[in-house]
């Protein structure tokens, strides 16, 4: 894949020529941004991959719930219907996507969970089906400039970041790095815990933020809790497991793990993986699985893993909570 990647380097000048173009005529107004009248907030980044926006959407959440009326919009990437979908107690994974159906899981009590590739229709109908929603959060539509969201956060991860890449095919940038600059908030994800300053510093020498831009740095912060659909145990109970993961970068969770001195085998699928029936076979011959939120978002509907598997729940740790907070809850004032 590596040296494909290399050999298609001819065609980087011609993406970041399109993605570029495309970008201007939108800063132009000759192509066209709908705004609303009511707050948006855009969660997405410049890269392909995970940078962590499942996480930051339900800070967001946890952030704006009590107080607001909120709805997510999502794409719902591998779902199996099409359209405007709104959750409720019949949906499933496969019919939101995976990220989409864990939030519905988790605040299903306290928000409007919907997907619609098309974000400008997804709006329209999340205000026909409820005209009190205060907010939207927009998940992973960082380039989809048709909407014009109110205030933006861009994530970056700590490993790599967009200031060292390039663009698609040979990069991961979905487009040249100067689109950083619509960010409201830039969010460096999944840092070390314990980052100097001094290396906050040096990243912030070479992102160079414009003066309204904010910078904060994050961290994952995983449970000492392992849950099923039932039943919770502490981490430390566990040992000689299988994990299974099928997310973009499983190294953070694999390394923590390790710190905490537990056995296990590991199965890495790729991000989005759709267990296949022998997949499942295999997982049943298992005795103890461990996996993430989102994958087991997939895995909970085979009865026969029920007893045996378990999920990590993360949380977003930001550096300056009171700041960030701050920013986002001044939005909201101000915009309503």
């Amino acid at each position: 894949m590596k040296i494909l990647r290399y050999i298609l380097f001819p065609f980087v000048p011609v993406y970041y020529l399109v993605t570029w173009l495309r970008n201007k005529l939108f800063d132009l107004g000759l192509l066209k941004s709908v705004s609303y009248n009511f707050p948006v907030i855009c969660v997405g980044n410049l890269s392909v991959g995970g940078t962590g926006k499942t996480p930051m959407i339900e800070y967001l959440i946890r952030l704006l719930k009590d107080d607001f009326a909120v709805a997510t919009l999502s794409r719902g990437y591998k779902r199996k219907t099409k359209g405007f979908q709104l959750a409720n107690k019949n949906s499933s994974a496969a019919s939101l996507g995976d990220e989409p159906f864990q939030f519905y899981s988790k605040f299903k009590e306290n928000i409007l969970v919907a997907v619609d590739a098309d974000r400008i229709n997804g709006i329209k109908n999340l205000i026909v089906q409820e005209s009190s929603i205060e907010i939207v959060l927009l998940d992973d539509a960082f380039q989809h400039r048709k909407v014009k969201a109110g205030f933006n956060i861009m994530l970056t991860t700590f490993e790599k970041p967009y200031f060292s890449d390039i663009v698609l095919p040979t990069g991961d940038l979905r487009e040249p790095r100067r689109g950083a600059k619509r960010a409201d908030i830039i969010v460096v994800t999944k840092c070390p815990k314990g980052l100097s300053n001094s290396d906050k510093d040096s990243i912030l020498k070479q992102i160079k933020p414009n003066k309204n831009q904010h910078v904060f740095f994050s961290s994952i912060s995983y449970s000492d809790k392992v849950f099923t659909m039932e039943s919770k145990r502490n981490l430390s109970e566990l040992n000689d497991f299988t994990l299974v993961t099928g997310i973009a970068n499983a190294n953070p969770l694999v390394e923590f793990l390790k710190v905490n001195k537990l056995e296990f085998e590991h199965l890495n699928f790729k991000d989005h993986h759709e267990f296949s029936i022998e997949d499942i076979e295999a997982l049943k011959q298992k005795e103890l699985i461990l996996t993430t939120e989102k994958d087991f978002m997939r895995l909970k509907q085979y009865a026969e893993l029920k007893d045996k598997l378990f999920y990590l729940p993360i949380q977003v740790k930001m550096d300056n909570e009171a700041t960030f907070n701050k920013l986002v809850l001044d939005y909201m004032k101000n915009d309503n």
